[in-house]
């Protein structure tokens, strides 16, 4: 009978040897507490689909592999480290990272969580407040307090309506002869009224983006037509630029 005991490991040793290497590397790194699979993912490029079900069915098996107890759910370490990459594209961008500022970022930076990832952390306004806690706790994000909108009651503001729950609000875009404003509200059509109310003539309404992040993919669209703005946030746009605006449904 031949003997197997020095036979050569096959390729899936190999990548359980690598990753039992690598959770503990990582957990050096991090002062001793082994990373939750995202963060792992992220920090070394092993995929899950490498591992689960092939090795371990669970990212707890992996981590009592490696000597490790298994993260709680919801481990807020990983929860801190979301926040502090939102304080740091903050202090970055000079402004809090808007849906389209994340998909950029994670184009050039792989490391950089994804737009759903954040999401977990609550709605805009709840992860705005959480970066501003840690920028108070921690020096070293002080700089994003400078960065991060001040939500205040003020007259005409249609964003205090919006309880802090709600997720969808709406970017709209609206033409008045040959001027266009581009606005945020959780109404429209209480928005336009009110305007209607402010202007002589009744403006159009050109059309009306979903947005779970109005301020910031407000901030996006005046930022882009920076060059055209004629007062306040009017706009004397081409019908180039009012064809790509009315091409976004949802941001």
């Amino acid at each position: 009978m031949e003997c197997v005991a020095n036979a050569p490991p096959t390729e899936l040793d190999q990548l359980r040897a690598r990753i039992l290497d690598e959770i503990k590397r990582t957990a050096r790194e991090n002062g001793g507490v082994p990373l939750g699979q995202r963060r792992f993912e992220e920090e070394t490029g092993v995929a899950v689909s490498a591992w689960r079900g092939r090795l371990w069915a669970r990212w707890g098996g992996a981590l009592e592999e490696a000597g490790f107890e298994p993260n709680r759910p919801n481990d807020p370490y990983e929860r801190t480290h979301l926040v502090e990459q939102l304080a740091k594209l903050t202090v970055q961008l000079k402004h809090f990272p808007t849906y389209a500022d994340t998909r950029l970022a994670r184009q050039h930076d792989p490391n950089v969580p994804g737009h759903q990832v954040f999401s977990k952390l609550g709605t805009v306004e709840q992860r705005i407040e959480l970066v501003r806690a840690l920028a108070g706790e921690r020096p070293e994000f002080r700089e994003a307090l400078d960065y991060l909108p001040v939500r205040e009651a003020e007259p005409g503001d249609d964003t205090v309506d919006a309880p802090l729950g709600r997720v969808d609000g709406s970017v709209y875009m609206l033409k008045l002869g040959k001027h266009y404003k581009i606005g945020k509200s959780f109404s429209v059509p209480r928005r336009h009224r009110e305007i209607t109310i402010e202007l002589p003539e009744k403006p159009d309404v050109v059309h009306v983006i979903t947005t779970d992040d109005p301020s910031g993919i407000e901030s996006y669209w005046h930022r882009r037509f920076a060059e055209k703005r004629t007062n306040g946030e009017w706009f004397a746009l081409t019908k180039d630029d009012v064809r790509a605006f009315r091409r976004r449904k949802f941001m």
